[in-house]
């Protein structure tokens, strides 16, 4: 037992473990901060560097000390106790689980553990928390609209590619794979399916940046968020650059700023994490050597990113249906491995770095290239929208304004004009086939040499 006293010691304070040298109010406040996050153990008789001071200690204290535990917290907490003499100085060991139903209190007060300290939980962590212990979150509460106002193209969409996954079973009738997935209880839609299928006010704003108040480009995103992932990287890929580099067998490979799976594992991460009671859109800017993810939400379950740094961090997901609805889709392969991946593929890319800084009530987070300085310009790919993207995408040598429309199932023609044809045009990803007569009845556009090669740079990537 000493030896396991000793080992405790070693290791120094940390998430599940406290040094104290007398029973105190602050001691307390590390039972409830233990039970309301993994439980852990505390110390007695041991000062803050770790040195054995010993404490007197009896059976009839411990008992004193347990009362006062006892009455202080609600619900009410025992931790087990244990007298253990080390080098002939009493130390107690005193050990706290994990409670089960979430948020426990000391005085009225609810507390929180992060790292080696305590701290005194907010609102929202306390919501949380209970939110937790009973298996629900904030994503899975009924809304007012109804499954009328979600969109049945994106329904039948995303269910097509879950069932291509093979990771549920899923019937024909899709208002009953809503149900089986959750989104749909007692005939209510839930807050995660109007995010994921309908018309929401959550944003997604990025900008292009070159310098801290200078924007060249920007776009807010408010799509269902089954498609807000691929519109974000979409612009983003367009707002980074790209080399080709030859491997051995003369075969071309595209090198880009960032490892493209790392850009969009952060963006399931920001849209899965995000809390979604605060207002505040996820803001992405991209400046020419580092782009800045900033996400409402702080990090769950006690997580510091020392642990975000380790294989075995244990992740609690703030949106349990969003998480579990990427998770069928199999745009994430495990629950709670995001920044393991991450890591992973990194490894292949030493220039590139990232840190996650936990600010209040929002995490920012920053993906940075170490081989370019604030003054390099490294964009290789325009500035696109993905209104532009899709229409680079569907363009079959010349074709006619009407046959571009047709394609894209756009029936307004002035909406087609200022959000698809100008935009391209002045981009210079398509040009006219008759420029000196823009008007001309028999005006064709097609694809530039630059189109082109954006257009197979993306079909390569994408």
């Amino acid at each position: 037992m000493q030896n396991y006293i000793t080992e405790i010691i070693n290791n120094g304070e940390d998430q599940q473990s406290e040094f104290k040298q007398n029973f105190s109010k602050e001691l307390i406040e590390t039972v409830c901060a233990f039970s309301n996050s993994r439980g852990g153990k505390i110390l007695v008789g041991v000062n803050d560097s770790g040195q054995i001071t010993g404490v007197n200690a009896n059976e009839e204290i411990i008992k004193d000390w347990m009362n006062n535990i006892k009455l202080g917290t609600q619900p009410q907490l025992f931790p087990s106790m244990n007298l253990i003499d080390v080098d002939n100085k009493t130390v107690v060991e005193i050990s706290v689980p994990e409670y089960p139903l979430k948020p426990v209190s000391y005085k009225g007060r609810y507390y929180n553990r992060t790292g080696a300290s305590n701290h005194l939980a907010p609102l929202n962590e306390i919501v949380e928390m209970q939110l937790n212990s009973l298996n629900s979150s904030f994503d899975s509460f009924p809304v007012s609209e109804s499954i009328d106002d979600l969109l049945p193209d994106v329904i039948a969409s995303y269910f097509r590619e879950v069932k291509n996954r093979g990771r549920i079973e899923l019937s024909d009738n899709n208002r009953l794979n809503l149900e089986k997935t959750g989104f749909i209880r007692k005939g209510k839609i839930s807050f995660a399916a109007l995010l994921m299928f309908g018309e929401h006010h959550m944003g997604i704003h990025i900008g292009r940046f070159k310098t801290p108040d200078v924007i060249i480009d920007d776009i807010l995103i408010k799509s269902p968020l089954v498609n807000a992932i691929n519109d974000a990287m979409i612009f983003i890929k367009k707002n980074i650059s790209v080399a080709f580099e030859f491997t051995n067998d003369t075969r071309r490979v595209e090198k880009w700023q960032y490892p493209l799976p790392v850009i969009r594992e952060l963006l399931l991460n920001a849209v899965i994490h995000k809390d979604y009671r605060n207002p505040t859109d996820i803001i992405i800017k991209i400046y020419d050597h580092k782009i800045d993810i900033t996400n409402p939400g702080s990090l769950m379950g006690g997580l510091t990113p020392e642990d975000l740094q380790t294989d075995h961090y244990i992740a609690v997901h703030r949106n349990k249906l969003l998480a579990e609805a990427f998770y069928l889709r199999g745009d994430v392969e495990k629950y709670g491995t995001g920044f393991i991946r991450i890591r992973e593929f990194l490894r292949d890319c030493p220039e590139v770095t990232l840190d996650v800084n936990p600010q209040g009530d929002f995490i920012k987070t920053i993906l940075a290239n170490k081989k370019l300085t604030p003054h390099d310009t490294p964009h290789d790919t325009p500035h696109d929208t993905p209104q532009v993207e899709k229409l680079i995408a569907v363009m079959l040598g010349s074709m006619k304004r009407d046959e571009l429309q047709n394609k894209l199932e756009l029936a307004d023609r002035e909406y087609f004009r200022k959000n698809y044809l100008i935009p391209a045009l002045k981009s210079g990803l398509i040009e006219m086939t008759i420029p000196g007569k823009p008007k001309s009845k028999n005006q064709k556009y097609r694809l530039t040499d630059n189109g082109k090669r954006i257009l197979e740079m993306n079909r390569n990537s994408g």
